[in-house]
Formats: structure tokens, C-alpha cells, sequence
């Protein structure tokens, strides 16, 4: 038996339009998924047709996931296309906004809390509901490294990201023994969009390089295995973990 094969598995990833989130529905889809990508763009639907014209089984949906009643709305929908409940739910939706802390909008907090944590609590909630009562199913949630360190100009995204590992595991303390895994991946410092002022400033490029012992900032595609081991029956025995993906970083 092939541990990693995803073969009949179907899947809602969030966020998967571009960066980390489009990585990890490509993994599941060449594991083998059956995968609905979602995003808040009609351009989320040309993706999806790109991908069935290479041959993997893929659906777009256009979501807004910065209300409630829109995260709800996805995983219905998601649902529906599938024509089913989903078996594996994969949170990579995420937003930023920067400012100082004592200038810190509270309209950019609510944003960034509406879409980091409580969107992904209530598709945790939808998804584990349908899951508990199949007694199986993997959730995949991404954190962060500042779900350890508080940054700096972040305090909304680092709140989130601290909130969503603690939910993680408050998550697996109730449903893992129930056949529902839930665990958290904590990107490093990848090159995608959301990191583009530190990728442009030398001085914070050059200190965030010397601290990753692999020398290099992460890519998507360094997502691809760990999604697919947290969405596979190689991971039926972990729950509740919250794994690094930062080529050493925390080790440093």
C-alpha cells in the first residue's frame, strides 16, 4: 500500500491562488485528489481550468472569506461541487497588514482577524462536523513563524497566527480520538507575495538569509511533501503538531 496515495480523496484548500496555498492543492493533486481551490478572484476559475487541462481533477470557487457568512457559504459550496463533504480541509487563506502598533487600525485588525482565525474556525467547524461523522478526515491549517516570535509591525497577523496553533491543538484534543486529524504547518520565510517588502529590503533580506541554515528562502514547492503526509494515512497517528517547514530557522 502506497501510504502517501490520495487516489479517491477530495479536498478544499483555501488561499490556493497564488503562493503557499496553490503549492499545496498542486500536492494533493498530483497525490491524486480530487481538489476545489478557492480565492477571491474570478481569475481562481481560469486556474482551475489550467489544471484540468493538465490532466488532475481540479474545481475553482470565488469566495470571500472575510465574513462569516462567506467562509460558511465556501464550504457549502466547495460541498456541493465535490458532491460531497470534503476529506481533506487545507486552511492557506491568510492576509497581512503592517503598522506600527500604537497606529494599528482597528478596521485592518478585524480584517486580518476575520480571515486568519475566525474563518478558519468556522470551516474547521463545518468540516469536522461532516468528518466526525464519517470517523475519518485530515485538516491542515497553516501558522506561521509568528505563530512563536511576536514580529514587528505585525500585531494583528502574529495574534492570528498564535491563535489559529492554539486552535489547532485544542482541535486534536477533541477530535483525534474520534478519527479526525488536525495539525499545523509553520511556514519560514518563503518568497512569495505577502513577503515581497522584506524580499525588496536589503538589510532585513541579508539578516533573515543568515539566519536559515539552508541559505535560502522557501518556495511553495517546499510544502508540496508535508502537505501530502498530513493529508495521507502515513500521518494517521499525528495530531495536534504544529511542524516547521523553514529550512532550520527555529533552530538556529
Amino acid at each position: 500500500m502506497n501510504l502517501f496515495d490520495l487516489t479517491g480523496k477530495t479536498a478544499l484548500v483555501t488561499g490556493s491562488s497564488r503562493g503557499l496555498g496553490r503549492g499545496m492543492a498542486e500536492a494533493l493533486m498530483e497525490a491524486g485528489a480530487s481538489v476545489v481551490i478557492v480565492g477571491t478572484q474570478e481569475s481562481i476559475l481560469d486556474l482551475a481550468e489550467d489544471y484540468r487541462k493538465s490532466g488532475y481533477a481540479c474545481q475553482g470557487l470565488v469566495a470571500d472569506l472575510g465574513s462569516r457568512d462567506g467562509a460558511a457559504k465556501a464550504y457549502h459550496e466547495s460541498a456541493a461541487i465535490l458532491h460531497a463533504p470534503p476529506d481533506i480541509l487545507v486552511n492557506a487563506a491568510g492576509v497581512q497588514r503592517r503598522h506600527p502598533a500604537e497606529d494599528f487600525p482597528m478596521e485592518d485588525w478585524d480584517t486580518v482577524m476575520a480571515v486568519n482565525l475566525e474563518a478558519v474556525f468556522i470551516l474547521c467547524q463545518l468540516a469536522g462536523r461532516d468528518m466526525l461523522a464519517r470517523g475519518r478526515g485530515k485538516i491542515i491549517n497553516v501558522a506561521s513563524m509568528m505563530s512563536f516570535f511576536g514580529g514587528i509591525t505585525i500585531p494583528a497577523y502574529a495574534a492570528s497566527k498564535g491563535g489559529l496553533t492554539q486552535l489547532t491543538k485544542a482541535l486534536a484534543n477533541e477530535w483525534t480520538g474520534r478519527g479526525v486529524c488536525v495539525n499545523a504547518i509553520a511556514p519560514g520565510y518563503m518568497a512569495t507575495d505577502m513577503n515581497t517588502r522584506l524580499l525588496q529590503d536589503p538589510k532585513r533580506n541579508q539578516e533573515i538569509l543568515g539566519r536559515i541554515p539552508a541559505g535560502r528562502w522557501g518556495t511553495p514547492d517546499d510544502m508540496k511533501g508535508i502537505t501530502v503526509f498530513l493529508a495521507s494515512s502515513a500521518s494517521d497517528y499525528v495530531s495536534g503538531a504544529i511542524i516547521p517547514v523553514d529550512g532550520a530557522y527555529l533552530a538556529r
